[in-house]
């Protein structure tokens, strides 16, 4: 399992309004394309195909969104996420928790992930809590 948390000086709505999309894509470097259907939002990904994604929970008040990949080249097994903002006097902080089978994918994804925190900087940057 990853674990992930990362502290970011903005507020959790500024946060929340980029990571709480699921329409939203461009904190997710490679994404070319995404398109939603209902609870499943398919990104065209640079170099890896197409990754589908079941949005199984989007909770705003507690500012959560759950996931699962169900299609992706080559096939997991499994792959759940969730992602969670909270507020800080600070700013927000966000965890972001993934299990992925096989395990050995786990490499890959925690850099996917880290790639994500550093897209996120970049666009809240500037944008400090009130």
């Amino acid at each position: 399992m990853i674990d992930l948390n990362h502290h970011f000086d903005c507020t959790a709505e500024t946060l929340w309004a980029i990571v709480g999309d699921p329409a939203r894509s461009d904190w997710v470097p490679g994404v070319e394309a995404l398109t939603m259907d209902d609870d499943v939002r398919r990104m065209q990904m640079a170099g890896a195909g197409v990754v589908a994604e079941r949005i199984t929970r989007r909770d705003d008040a507690a500012r959560r969104l759950e996931y699962q990949v169900i299609e992706s080249n080559p096939p997991l097994a499994r792959h759940r996420a969730s992602i969670t903002v909270s507020a800080h006097d600070k700013g927000a902080s966000m965890r972001w928790t993934t299990e992925v089978e096989p395990v050995a994918v786990e490499r890959f994804i925690l850099a996917s992930m880290t790639q994500c925190i550093a897209r996120l900087e970049e666009l809240t940057s500037g944008i400090k809590p009130g």
